[in-house]
């Protein structure tokens, strides 16, 4: 028993924590790579959300985050863990701890086997409360045979089940192998449970799962064989300092491939946890597969770690979000410094923040209290996790990951491009109208029936499409479509079909989402924050929501820079994100969209005006008016009447600075001195070039008079 080292705390460590305070047995060291800081907190419009409003799950169509597989670095990207040899981990002195002694019948669960008025506690005996018969002695000593084929070396641990032994298959060329026994054997549920583990596991074939060779009996015994993992378990990593969230997100993924594949064989791990995953090489494997069970296996059957296992175990059976509560309790310990899993023997609550703020949504939502409201396949949890991990790749490597989604469609336009029509700013108000028309839209389903004829809709206008989709067979698809062209219209009669929509696909986060398209079209920007948020807290990896939810703040007078900020450095395609960065202040920003980009002009167009149209014009630097003019004038696609206004604007900004400093030596700007003289006639002569090609006689006429009103004072 080891005391915990915190000052003033009088509790023990367990499994590398304190049972009361929760603090790692050693203050952790700072690891190399640290997990990437959240952004500011303007990301947060409030606490994470784990349901949508209403207090119902959002959830709706899934696919396989299968897709985007390589996209990422892997647990092969990194570095090797070494081999242990397995000598060197055979125990001294195999002895279960007395603080982990308790009666096997689950009804009892008393300690027994403690020490008592000085003397030591008993390895074998009867239940003091219950008379059960219990027995803590490993039944194989070093070099037993066990079935004529395996020599045993010693024990390398005892787990919830029995002994664990080292031996070496004298069949195979001695082999390494692992025998695993009964710890109690005379529980029958205990042998039992080791027969089904058996029968599960023997068929089981996957690379992140440790391979169950044989099943053996020796003096009544019996032995689970099993590959030997020579490698460090994650709660070994742990205890060397917290992980990095990118590296954390690396072992979630494995393990999530894992379970899909129990899942697909209707099999639930039931028992995750740091210690029972482990690192060898450059591979991950789950180990320690007692307590698998059947899909369908009775209520209280099944058993887990306090901290780690689903709260409604005791009243349900074991099923896949049950599993999934496990990943995102072992990914929170893994990435979350000081984070304990329990206290006092009682689940600890998730942190508000966990660091990055969508993989604080990710681990709320896989780990919320209602199993509806978790993620309902692993495949649908490692694509959202996979989201996450390229937003924090994204961060760590100051590169885009962009990666196209399997829900939503691209981005259909960049809103909020155009410069401001005032002199005085670069970009006018931002208009929720145009940004509920120009969202991504969520993908139709394919196993829908009418996929096929919604892929080939064509019309003119929404009102043509509505009528058309009329016409067509009313499926799930064809509503939501008539109802995403009523919401970004705002049509008065949008809210009644989202309620009809609502009753017949409860929870589908498209509903949600429409909800939020709606609010920004009819100029709800407050509403459409609570359901864009909503939905984001239920697609945590999906980059469309985040862009709407930085809109909607934005559109509310909120900070969104953040959210437009996780946006842009994940992927660049979304453009709207680095002009929002703009309007918040960012405008350097406009210089990484790429030349590729058809808003590339745009984005220039915006740099050259935001030099003039400053509060204060003396702060401008010569120099950075000329950088105005070279930025317009070698933007071979700008229309060259809007070139031409462009230049003189910046003109007129430097007439302005000139009134209040001296001229530069020897500086020429648009191809004229940088004199009053000089700019005056370079400007007049950009008016009446203007006024030649005007559209009306008006226009002309006020090009005239501004070219007169600019002229150099002469005597002629």
């Amino acid at each position: 028993m080891t005391r915990c080292a915190q000052p003033g705390c009088t509790g023990t460590i367990e499994e590398g924590y304190c049972d009361l305070c929760g603090n790692a047995a050693a203050p952790p060291p700072v690891p190399a790579t640290a997990a990437p800081s959240a952004p500011s907190s303007g990301a947060f419009s409030g606490p994470v959300a784990t349901q949508p409003v209403g207090s119902r799950p959002v959830s709706g169509p899934v696919s396989s985050g299968r897709s985007r597989a390589g996209v990422l670095a892997t647990v092969a990207d990194l570095p090797s863990i070494p081999y242990r040899d397995p000598a060197t981990a055979v125990m001294a002195d195999p002895e279960v701890p007395e603080d982990k002694r308790y009666c096997a019948n689950p009804a009892c669960a008393e300690p027994v086997g403690r020490s008592r008025d000085g003397r030591p506690g008993l390895t074998d005996g009867f239940c003091p409360h219950c008379r059960t018969q219990f027995s803590f002695t490993p039944k194989l000593d070093k070099g037993d045979l066990v079935a004529g084929q395996y020599r045993v070396l010693g024990c390398l641990a005892h787990g919830g089940l029995g002994w664990i032994y080292l031996a070496s298959d004298e069949n195979l060329d001695g082999r390494w192998v692992v025998l695993k026994g009964l710890l109690n054997t005379m529980d029958p549920e205990a042998i039992a449970a080791a027969e089904a583990e058996r029968k599960f596991l023997t068929t089981l074939d996957h690379p992140n799962i440790v391979k169950i060779h044989n099943f053996q009996r020796s003096a009544g015994h019996g032995y689970i064989v099993m590959e030997y993992v020579g490698g460090q378990s994650l709660h070994e990593l742990r205890r060397q300092g917290t992980l990095s969230l990118r590296e954390a997100l690396m072992y979630g993924r494995e393990i999530l491939h894992a379970f899909a594949y129990m899942h697909e064989n209707q099999k639930v791990y039931c028992d995750l946890k740091p210690a029972n995953v482990i690192r060898v090489g450059k591979r991950l494997k789950l180990i320690d597969m007692g307590a698998v069970q059947p899909f369908g296996s009775p209520v209280g059957s099944s058993w887990g770690t306090v901290g780690y296992h689903a709260p409604e175990l005791d009243m349900m059976p074991s099923s896949v979000n049950t599993d999934l509560y496990t990943v995102a309790r072992t990914l929170a310990v893994l990435a979350i410094p000081g984070w304990s899993p329990a206290k006092g023997g009682v689940a600890s609550p998730l942190p508000v923040d966990c660091g990055h703020p969508s993989f604080t949504r990710l681990l709320h939502k896989a780990a919320a209290a209602n199993p509806a409201a978790r993620f309902q396949s692993a495949e649908e949890m490692e694509e959202q996790l996979v989201g996450v991990l390229r937003e924090v790749s994204a961060l760590e490597d100051g590169v885009p990951y962009p990666a196209l989604s399997t829900l939503f469609g691209p981005e259909r336009r960049a809103v909020g491009t155009a410069l401001a029509q005032s002199d005085e700013e670069v970009f006018g108000p931002l208009d929720p109208a145009a940004v509920a028309r120009a969202l991504p839209v969520p993908l139709v389903d394919p196993a829908d029936p009418a996929a096929g004829s919604l892929a080939g809709l064509i019309g003119r206008d929404g009102q043509e499409l509505i009528d058309q989709l009329a016409a067509m067979p009313q499926t799930p698809e064809t509503k939501l479509m008539r109802v995403r062209l009523l919401a970004e219209s705002g049509a008065a009669e949008t809210p009644v079909a989202l309620n009809e929509l609502d009753r017949e696909l409860p929870g589908d986060w498209r509903v949600t989402w429409y909800r939020g398209v709606l609010a920004l079209a009819t100029g709800q920007a407050d509403q459409a924050v609570q359901q864009f948020d909503a939905c984001l807290s239920a697609l945590p990896g999906e980059t469309a929501p985040k862009l709407a939810l930085a809109f909607a703040l934005e559109s509310a007078g909120k900070p969104a820079a953040s959210w437009y900020e996780l946006v842009w450095r994940t992927d660049r395609s979304y453009v709207s994100a680095a002009f929002g960065l703009a309007r918040s202040g960012r405008m350097g920003v406009l210089d990484e969209v790429p030349a590729t980009s058809v808003h590339r002009v745009a984005a220039q167009v915006a740099l050259a005006a935001s030099v003039v149209r400053r509060p204060d014009l003396n702060a401008v630097k010569p120099a950075e008016l000329v950088g105005a003019v070279e930025r317009v004038s070698n933007q071979a696609d700008l229309d060259p009447r809007r070139r031409d206004l462009l230049v003189a604007e910046v003109l007129g900004a430097a007439l302005t600075w000139l009134e209040n400093n001296p001229p530069p030596k020897d500086v020429r700007l648009a191809d004229a001195p940088f004199t009053e003289t000089g700019l005056r006639r370079r400007l007049e002569s950009l008016f009446r070039r203007l006024a030649l090609a005007a559209d009306s006689r008006v226009e002309r006429h006020a090009l005239i008079d501004r070219a007169n009103a600019v002229r150099p004072r002469t005597w002629l």
